[in-house]
């Protein structure tokens, strides 16, 4: 499998994964189809969107490739009537919304590293366009929606985004070559993430200040 078809495959992957969580969240807040199709698009296509202009990349790349932006509507579509199915089991909808997010957050974390890099950027600055590309569509989608975004709680989200985004550059400095960089870097942040979400991961708070 050539590189560029897996970077291809884990895009439209993660652009549809972080649309679908869109979707969801649509239906709880009860919107209505339109909404979802717009908070689809929003979350699926927002972390790349904000990528492209810190690098320079303009136009942004759904600009001149409007199969992204159909991709991320169906996403939209298929989470708002999907979730509909587990409407009626206790947090069924929100473990659904959860485990297409760290879907989502584990491929974009690699794309948007591979993106850093591709115009030279230093390896730092690729790890930071990594975590931009995994969090900041959730991010903005939590806020239009009115819900406290993923990436402020305390269990573990952003770093598994980073994590994902170093071991990629990481296998990729050591010359492993970058669909196979790109696939470990995706399965290691996806493995964080989901610890966090199964054995209740996070960061230790300050706690309550009197």
């Amino acid at each position: 499998m050539s590189v560029a078809l897996v970077f291809s495959i884990l895009d439209f992957a993660g652009i549809f994964f972080f649309a679908a969580t869109g979707g969801i969240l649509s239906a709880r807040k009860q919107l209505d189809p339109f909404g979802a199709a717009v908070i689809g698009a929003v979350t699926g296509m927002g972390g790349g969107t904000v990528r492209d202009i810190v690098l320079g990349r303009l136009p942004v790349y759904w600009v001149e490739s409007p199969e992204y932006l159909a991709v991320a509507v169906a996403g939209g579509i298929i989470g708002y009537y999907g979730s509909e199915i587990v409407r009626g089991e206790i947090g069924a909808r929100r473990a659904a919304m959860i485990w297409a997010d760290a879907i989502g957050l584990s491929v974009f974390c690699v794309i948007g590293a591979q993106a850093g890099l591709s115009v030279g950027a230093h390896w730092s600055i690729a790890m930071l366009t990594g975590v931009m590309s995994a969090a900041f569509g959730g991010l903005l989608r939590d806020v239009i929606l009115n819900d406290v975004p993923l990436i402020l709680r305390a269990e573990i989200y952003a770093l598994a985004a980073l994590f994902g985004a170093g071991l990629y550059v990481l296998a990729v400095a050591l010359g492993l070559g970058e669909g196979t960089a790109a696939i470990a870097g995706a399965l290691g942040a996806f493995v964080i993430r989901g610890c966090a979400i199964r054995f209740g991961w996070s960061i230790p708070t300050i706690g309550k200040l009197d």
